[in-house]
Order: structure tokens, then sequence, then C-alpha cells
């Protein structure tokens, strides 16, 4: 049988244009339904939504952990009121959510709920790098599997810690992001191997926007667990999710098309040729001056630094926002947390599968294309979270404006969030642990700035935080459309692949 012509865009840099290299032709793809790449963006969809799921549950299970009756008192003999108008017949009540008997509740402030939930990007700033570096070296499968399986069995451990004091839970939650930390990196390094270049848009953003539609899921089943069956079920119930997501991880995995069992030999030859030198690890040494050195880089790290600053306010604070300035009850506000979230999600999806078709239509360069989806998610995200700080205490207008708000941001991720595969396929996995670095500050200071801003739950100490992030992101979304690209980096390619480059042309011109 003879085999596919397939040809690989992941050729060294010449001065020609991005897309002036001969694409894969459309007549050799293998289809993508039930194919091994196909079930493996699926398997990491589930495992992103787990990792999200044990990510967030604290930030639900905060407002049923905390007992705000001293808290309270405090208000009565002060100057504070409540920023919105309390229900109907909730006036005298205080913040508290009953919990069954012999749950236990503590006494923290909103300084220490934004330390504790901040603690987990403390542990998560630690492994990306080394997560990314050994994964580009030996494959993803094992420290993605491994991330997700030791994240799981810590959050087991939550009850029992919370009771044995704040140091012991800052602690372990710091643990859970030491372990999670490897996770992106892991998946960037895998699709490297696994993602051919005219789908990495779509088979990247369809795994990782598995976080999102976990965050959907998480918010809503944590406010129903926490008053149903207590907070500490929250933590049980996730961790054995992430177990038994694990089992089949390691069953049906594998690092390399080259060693999967269950693909077809089209598939397989289709992945290798299409993605060519680069699909394979990059070895011990890695050029980390030139990696310093590179603009592109510092474009994506700034930016995604710049974006997360809000996605990570809102994902850790909102659940508070709803409670204390808007009032909604536990349930509820677990399901309105979660909506901006279901709109992320399915704009990532759909934005993956559209910047495909415009690179591979040669509608625009890799680069428009990457600036294009970037500038779509962050400017009006910003300008919908300026309108939510003005929307006061219309419970309306803010849900609308924080949902179109994280939705439309979601546009982002076919934008910078996967432009490591783009400039240096080889070193994906280990520029992601670079940028997710970075990325991952804005998740222990956000909390933190935002327990400062609010700790009296005024809508003036909130305009703050919404502005601040607003602010940020606008920033973000300048400096990469000046800076960005998506080219492939002189110094990701290899001496001997730039001669087989130059050998390939000659015979191209020579026929």
């Amino acid at each position: 049988m003879q085999r596919p012509k397939v040809y690989s865009i992941n050729a060294a840099p010449s001065d020609e244009s991005e897309d002036s290299e001969p694409l894969i032709e459309n007549d050799a793809v293998p289809p993508q339904c039930c194919s091994a790449r196909f079930n493996l963006a699926i398997l990491m969809f589930l495992g992103f939504s787990v990792v999200y799921g044990l990510r967030v549950n604290l930030s639900v299970a905060m407002v049923a952990m905390v007992n705000n009756t001293s808290n309270s008192t405090l208000g009565q003999n002060s100057s504070i009121v409540h920023a919105c108008p309390m229900p109907p017949g909730s006036e005298n009540s205080s913040d508290t959510f009953p919990q069954p008997d012999g749950i236990p509740q503590y006494p923290w402030d909103s300084q220490t709920q934004g330390w504790l939930l901040g603690a987990f990007f403390f542990g998560y700033l630690c492994t990306q790098v080394p997560g990314g570096y050994l994964s580009g070296h030996y494959g993803g499968k094992i420290f993605l599997g491994l991330g997700v399986l030791g994240t799981a069995a810590l959050t087991l451990l939550t009850p029992l810690a919370a009771q044995l004091g704040l140091y012991w839970l800052f602690a372990l939650r710091a643990l859970e992001g030491f372990g999670e930390g490897v996770t992106y990196p892991a998946m960037m390094a895998m699709w490297a191997r696994w993602a051919p270049p005219m789908e990495r848009s779509r088979l990247t953003t369809l795994s990782g926007c598995g976080g999102n539609f976990g965050a959907f899921v998480a918010f809503p089943l944590t406010g129903y667990i926490c008053q149903t069956l207590g907070w500490p079920a929250v933590f049980y119930l996730c961790g054995g999710a992430g177990c038994l997501w694990a089992i089949f991880w390691f069953i049906f995995v594998s690092d390399d098309p080259r060693t999967h069992r269950r693909i077809s030999e089209e598939e397989r030859d289709y992945i290798i040729k299409s993605i060519g030198p680069q699909g394979t690890g990059h070895g011990w040494s890695v050029p980390v001056l030139p990696m310093l050195l590179s603009i592109p880089l510092w474009a994506i790290i700034i930016t995604q630094m710049c974006s997360n600053w809000s996605y990570y306010t809102l994902l850790t604070s909102l659940p508070t926002y709803m409670n204390y300035v808007l009032h909604f009850d536990l349930k509820s506000n677990g399901f309105l947390s979660a909506l901006p979230y279901l709109g992320c999600w399915l704009i990532s999806t759909l934005s993956g599968v559209v910047a495909d078709s415009l690179i591979e239509r040669k509608v625009f360069s890799i680069t428009n294309v990457r600036k294009i989806f970037t500038l779509a998610g962050l400017l009006p995200n910003a300008a919908l979270l300026i309108a939510v700080s003005y929307a006061g205490c219309s419970h309306v207008l803010t849900v609308t404006f924080l949902t179109l708000s994280v939705s439309i941001g979601g546009s982002s991720a076919a934008g910078v969030f996967i432009n490591q595969i783009d400039i240096a396929p080889r070193y994906a996995g280990f520029l992601l642990g670079i940028t997710n670095t970075f990325g991952t500050i804005p998740g222990v200071v956000a909390p933190i700035v935002t327990g400062y801003f609010t700790h009296d739950h005024t809508l003036a100490g909130w305009r703050k935080v919404f502005w601040v992030a607003a602010g940020i992101s606008v920033c973000g979304s300048f400096i990469y459309t000046l800076f960005g690209s998506g080219k492939i980096q002189p110094w990701a390619v290899t001496e001997d692949e730039l001669a087989e480059t130059e050998k390939q042309r000659s015979r191209s011109i020579s026929t």
C-alpha cells in the first residue's frame, strides 16, 4: 500500500513567509473520529476537568467552612454595612451556612481566606519548569498521570489538615499545587509528539479547556454537596475521581505514536511525518541562553501573566463575591459562579477549530492568527470587567457581564496560550513550564490582593479588584500584539535539521 504523502511545516526557519511551506494534502489526513490522537485529547480533557475540580473546590467550600458569627458581631459594632441589600427575611441572619452535625467551621477572616486560596499556587510555581524539562526528555505520560494522582490523594486529606490548623491546611494546599504543577507542561510535551501542525489548535484547546469544564462542573456540584453532605465530602469525592481517572490514563495512554499499541499504521505515519524531526525528545541539553534572550518568548510570558490575573481573580474569588456582596445562597452561588466557565469551555473549543481552519486555508499566517485570538480574548474581557464594577447590586447585570467576560476570554486559548508549540515544538513542554511559572504568579498574588481590597466587602473595594484586572489585561494585549510571533525560532532547530532541510530544498529545486 502506498504511504500517504505528507509534508512537515516544522522546517528550519528561512527568509520565506511562515506560510510558504507546503502543507498537508487533504486526502492524506486520517479521520480524527475515534483516532488515537483524538482519544488522547478526550482523556486529557477529562484529566484537566478533574485537575480544576481539585483546584477550585476550596473556593466554594470555603463559604461553608467559615463561621462568620464572630465577624458579624464585629460588624454590628462598626460602620461596616452590607454592600447590597440582603434578601427579604434574611436581614437578621448571619453569613454562616449551616452544616450537618459534627462538621466543624472555622473563624477565618478575608485575609486568611486569601492566603489559603493562594497557597495552592506557591507549590504550583515550583514544579512547572522541572516538569516541562523532564516531560520533554522522557515523555509526559508519567508526569501528567502522577501529577493528577498525587494531587487527588492529597485532596483526600484536606478535612484532616483543616482540623489540625491553618498552617497544616496551607502546607497541604501548597503540596497539591506542587503535584499539579507538572500537568500542563506534560500535556504540551505530549502534543509536541502527537499533534500534527494543522491540528495543534483544536487538539490542544480541546484537551486544555477541560479545566474550564471542570470549573463549570465543580462550582455547582461543590455547593450542592456542601449543603447536603457537608463540606468534607467535597474533598473525598473530588479526590476519589482523580484516583479513578489515573487508572484509565496509565492503561490507555502512550508517550509517543511510535510506541502506541492501538494506533493504525496510517495515523502513525501521518503524525510522524507531518511533525517531522521536531516530534522527538530534546535530550538533556536545552538552549537556555537563547531562550532567555527570545523576544517572542518574553511576549508569551508577560501576556500570560496579564491574562491569568483576571482569570485567577475570578476563579478564586467569584464565590466570595456572590456570597458576601450579592448574597446568593450556596447552591445558587455555585451554579452562577460556574456559568462563566461553561461559556469559556465552549468558546475555547470553538476557537481552536476556527484557528486551525484559518491556518490551513492560509487566510492568515500563524502569527496573525495567534494575535487575533489573543486580542479577541483580552480586550473584551477587560471592558466587561469594568462593566461589572459599575453594575452595582444588579444580579442580572453582574452575572451577565461576568459570564460574557470569562466566556469571551476563552478565545485566547487558541492564541498566546498555545504559542509555545509554534515557536519551538521540541521544547514546547519546557517553554510552557517557564511561561506557566510566571503565569502562576498572579494565582499567588491576586487572591491576596483581593483579600486586602475587599476586607470590608464593599462595592468600592471590589471595583478596585475589577479595574486592576482589566488594566492588566489591556497591557498584556498590547505587548503581545507588538512582540508576539508564530514562527519557529532559530534556537529551536538543530544543525542536523538545518542541513537536512537544505538537502530537501535542493532536491525540490533540482526536480
